[in-house]
């Protein structure tokens, strides 16, 4: 996933609303961007990269230099992180008598894990990065303050949200469209496994087709995995674009 190249080309693979969020030709002409406050989704799976560790410091880094390019040209990025490369509390429930609000809030924990991790990689080449918990976690980072948060994106910080929304049966892709509401972002960009939405699951379907746009309402009628139900409706009610991208390689 490059993020210039979101910022700039058209015609990616996208989740919109039933009418278009994007610059019309003479609006890139006179912005050479389209979005001027973005939220970056991050899988724990893409941190993950061939998965021999629970975090590849290649994919840490790789994502570091892409945000360090996206915040030079003066746009805002806030980033959401997911746990499932340490623990997934949704598959975990269950298990020797772990309750599904035990194992979400160690997935929860997990999001930490990985938000310091990809806090030191970017701070490490230069990017001015705070992490806000929606729980409190004082010693290593900061409560979630919604006008704080915003204070450091218009300062030039990146802001990375972790402890998905603080409240277990949600996931931290509800979360990202929550804190994208929240803080006024203009668009949800999720860095997944696969090369954007299709139709059906491609890792098991070989037929799947790729679609370049599709609406809210495709999605839910269509059951598409694109988020989960709960993020597509409050994109849907906030009018946030999205577009879905495969993870951030080393090249």
């Amino acid at each position: 996933m490059h993020l210039l190249h979101l910022l700039f080309a058209r015609g990616q693979t996208s989740l919109m609303p039933p009418f278009s969020l994007m610059l019309d030709e003479g609006s890139i002409s006179k912005k050479p961007y389209r979005w001027q406050r973005v939220l970056l989704k991050v899988s724990g799976e893409a941190l993950a990269g061939d998965h021999t560790e629970n975090i590849d410091p290649k994919i840490t880094m790789a994502i570091a230099r892409e945000v360090a390019s996206v915040t030079r040209l003066g746009v805002e990025v806030a980033i959401v992180v997911g746990g499932g490369n340490i623990f997934r509390g949704a598959s975990w429930a269950g298990c020797t008598g772990l309750d599904r609000s035990s194992a979400d809030h160690i997935g929860m924990l997990a999001t930490v894990m990985n938000a310091i991790f990809l806090q030191a990689t970017m701070e490490s080449i230069g990017i001015p990065t705070r992490v806000q918990t929606a729980f409190r976690m004082s010693e290593v980072a900061e409560p979630y303050i919604r006008r704080r948060a915003v204070r450091h994106l218009e300062k030039g910080r990146v802001v990375i949200f972790a402890a998905g929304t603080g409240n277990p049966f949600f996931t931290t892709d509800t979360a990202a469209a929550l804190r994208c509401a929240e803080i006024n972002a203009e668009v949800v960009l999720k860095a997944t496994t696969v090369d954007g939405v299709y139709d059906a699951d491609p890792k098991r379907n070989p037929n799947a087709h790729l679609l370049e746009t599709v609406s809210y309402h495709e999605v839910t009628t269509r059951d598409l995995s694109v988020m989960d139900m709960t993020a597509i409706t409050l994109c849907q009610e906030n009018n946030i674009p999205g577009m879905e991208r495969p993870p951030v390689s080393e090249t």
